[in-house]
Parts: structure tokens; sequence; C-alpha cells
């Protein structure tokens, strides 16, 4: 069954806006107020999956080691990441890597085509 949806985007400031105004759509009363039992029959395991608990771990992700550096960036560039909420560097991160798999995936079929 396919779902008509629009995905939108609103940075953490917005949300919160938006449910200073009551536009929050959540009956947060009632969800406090649910069992465990009632909360797990709510979920619709078909269309969310069963958890992967052998893929659970306690501690930091795993991946590949930060290493701490100074470096300098714009300053709007900044405080629009800090803008996004907790884990900007982790976003900064993120964007960062987007990037040099793209190069790197570019490098690698501009070799295959010569």
């Amino acid at each position: 069954m396919a779902k008509n949806e629009q995905i939108v985007h609103y940075t953490a400031e917005q949300l919160e806006e938006m449910i200073a105004r009551g536009e929050d759509q959540t009956d947060w009363e009632r969800v406090r107020n649910m069992t465990d039992e009632e909360i797990e029959a709510s979920i619709d395991h078909e269309e969310e999956g069963e958890f992967d608990w052998d893929a659970a771990y306690v501690g930091m992700p795993p991946g590949p080691p930060k290493k701490q550096l100074t470096l300098r960036l714009d300053q709007d560039v900044v405080a629009w990441f800090r803008e996004q909420g907790p884990g900007y560097q982790t976003r900064m991160n993120q964007v960062l890597r987007g990037y040099v798999e793209a190069q790197r995936e570019k490098e690698s079929n501009d070799r295959k085509a010569s």
C-alpha cells in the first residue's frame, strides 16, 4: 500500500515555535499514560519491521575514529549547523563525508572511462 507523503523539514527552533502555538498534533498526555503493552500493540511491525537486538551496542557508534583539529569556518556556516540543534558537528562531518564519497565515486568513474 503506497502512502501519499510530502516530506517537510523543520529546524528544532521552528518545531518549538509550532508546539508553542499549539500546532503539535501529538496527544502527549495519552502517550504518557500508555502502558508498555499498549505502546507495543500500537506499532505496525509489518511496516516498521522488528528491532534487531543483535545490532544494538553500548558506547560510541562504530566507525572510523575521529581526529580532533582546529578548523576555521565561516561564522554563518557554523551558526546554521548549530541552529539545527545538538549533534551539529556530526552533521557537519556527514556533509563532508558525502562530498568526499561523491568525489571518490567521480574519480573512480573517470578512471573507468579512460
